[in-house]
């Protein structure tokens, strides 16, 4: 999963400073006292209160990298549960469910495939913030201080809405990030929804805090920034009060996730939203928000969601005349042309007028539903992998990633009901069959065998 860091003074390891006496550690409690070693266990009441950002320093503080528990895929399961809530909630209220299936399994899908690549690696994130933390690190602040603990909050949100605002503003980096937008519902699926290549760029911005900041506490902060993004993207939960002038709300991010004109370019924070309200970004929920990107992609086929824009750019990039102009295709914003302002002309934002329709390719009952149970049968294969990487083999582990990659891309075509995708489904359900059969898949639960077999 990645080399350990190797501490650079004698008694500190990747976590930071050296760790205090025995007696002081037992007062701190277990997760700042232990010694190094693997992830520590996490409560099921301190993995749904990570979900909220609300695990204090005593509960989240730890002497090393391989101490810190992986909150993220510890939270599947909360996220499951939280979005039948959702779709109970939204019954309840409205009478109707708050998103669709094919929308919701292509929001899944990209999920899935963004969390692939740290399968097999660790974090990009990690590796680069411990490189310099090992080689360059000004002083060390003490990884077991309250003050370490918030002022790591502070800057790990702050580095976000930097890259976030910029991934809007740059069309490179725009052609990852627009993933996360391609939906066009908001509910919690679209917080999953996420981009295989994003966290290739998003690293830098995280390193100035290397230099005197250890990367156990700031380990913790990068997923807990992540984590409280989950629960916002939301339409059951209207205004939440004096906290929306502090905090990132489902109101503020649904403007995020707008095609209105007046939602393009806002709201850019994760945790907090006083970065919007200093920097000029800021724009409160007015108007009905209408989801998605202003030039939809009307597609289900998340590789294609993946690729398309990175594409698109190289077409535009070679079809510009110009060594400078070229530049600006790809450092400009995705609105750019010549002779236009970096970010584009606001008049040229496509008029919402309340009719839009999202799409939603016309698909058989029965063709969902096959769908449906199919997919279950991949995220409990994904889940699996999860949890049992260490004993498996890397050949073991590439068959299954690219089974997982291929049956996720099957999904989507039988989500747009595209004629090729019969062909493309029976040729992976005889990989299937042939895998399975070897013993090379298998499922956590014993009582999904004969399902299996079926």
């Amino acid at each position: 999963r990645g080399a350990e860091a190797r501490p650079r003074r004698g008694g500190a390891g990747a976590g930071g400073a050296r760790c205090p006496g025995g007696a002081e550690r037992s007062q701190r409690g277990r997760a700042m006292g232990a010694e190094a070693g693997g992830p520590r266990d996490t409560a099921p009441g301190q993995q749904l209160r990570a979900l909220f950002y609300a695990l204090p320093p005593g509960e989240s503080s730890f002497r090393t990298v391989e101490e810190v528990p992986d909150y993220v895929d510890k939270s599947i399961p909360f996220f499951i549960t939280f979005i039948g809530l959702e779709f109970a909630v939204s019954w309840i209220q409205k009478r109707k469910l708050p998103g669709r299936i094919n929308d919701g399994i292509n929001s899944l899908s990209l999920g899935i495939l963004s969390r692939l690549p740290d399968v097999l690696f660790r974090s990009i994130d990690l590796i680069s913030y411990i490189y310099v933390w090992n080689n360059y690190r000004l002083f060390e602040l003490p990884w077991d201080s309250p003050w370490t603990w918030y002022l790591t909050l502070l800057g790990v949100d702050f580095a976000y809405y930097c890259f976030h605002r910029i991934s809007h503003e740059v069309n490179i980096l725009w052609a990852a990030h627009q993933v996360h937008h391609s939906s066009e519902d908001y509910n919690l699926f679209t917080a999953l929804r996420q981009s295989v290549l994003q966290k290739y760029t998003s690293w830098m911005f995280n390193l100035p805090m290397a230099l005197f900041i250890p990367p156990s506490v700031f380990a913790v902060h990068l997923q807990f920034n992540l984590l409280y993004q989950f629960w916002i993207h939301t339409e059951v939960i209207t205004k939440l009060g004096p906290l929306e002038w502090i905090l990132n709300t489902p109101s503020h991010h649904r403007v995020h996730h707008g095609r209105n004109p007046y939602c393009i370019d806002k709201n850019y924070g994760g945790t907090l939203i006083i970065w919007d309200r200093i920097f000029g970004t800021f724009e409160a929920e007015d108007a009905k928000v209408v989801y998605g990107l202003t030039h939809p992609v009307n597609s289900f086929d998340p590789i294609m969601l993946q690729l398309r824009p990175l594409a698109h750019i190289w077409n535009t990039f070679w079809a510009t005349p110009g060594f400078c102009n070229k530049l600006s295709v790809i450092f400009k914003g995705p609105g750019w042309g010549p002779g236009k302002p970096r970010l584009g002309l606001p008049e040229e934002i496509p008029v919402i007028t309340g009719k839009e329709v999202p799409f939603n390719p016309p698909v058989p009952a029965y063709l969902n539903c096959y769908a449906l149970v199919h997919f279950a049968i991949i995220v409990d294969l994904y889940t699996e992998l999860l949890a049992s990487i260490g004993m498996l083999s890397q050949g073991t582990v590439l068959l299954r990633i690219g089974f997982i990659i291929l049956s996720l891309a099957s999904f989507g075509l039988l989500m747009e009901n595209k004629s090729k995708a019969g062909i493309l489904e029976i040729i992976r359900c005889l990989v299937f069959i042939g895998v399975y059969k070897l013993g090379y898949f298998r499922s956590q639960f014993s009582f999904l065998g004969y399902p299996y077999e079926v």
